[in-house]
């Protein structure tokens, strides 16, 4: 097996699923907010990755962003470390592409 032939087919597996069904990509979008709130920001750039990869594409982001495709990749990468500005600017454009609204919800600690 090849190195990468893993990641291939789950990089592949979630492309195809987000294809086919809208609640799924959008479950990954709330799983991934969620995660930037709790505190593991790594997990949570991977997760838009993905999500970026199955559905606009990071050229069509990059439009739509102004900001250089290269600086997105960086950006949500494990590694990466985006401003504010443009993680909201990156969740708007998620936003319209899978047609939802993001609401958060607050939940007592046990």
């Amino acid at each position: 097996m090849p190195p990468n032939s893993l990641t291939h087919d789950f990089k592949d597996t979630v492309n195809a699923r987000v294809q086919k069904d809208s609640a799924f990509a959008t479950a990954l979008l709330d799983e991934a907010i969620s995660l930037f709130l709790n505190g593991e920001p790594e997990t949570a750039r991977l997760i838009l990755r993905d999500l970026v990869n199955a559905t606009i594409g990071f050229e069509e982001l990059a439009i739509a962003t102004s900001k250089p495709s290269k600086s997105l990749h960086r950006m949500l990468s494990a590694k990466g470390n985006p401003k504010m500005d443009n993680l909201t600017a990156i969740l708007k454009v998620l936003r319209k592409t899978l047609q939802v609204d993001i609401k958060v919800h607050t939940v007592a600690c046990a």
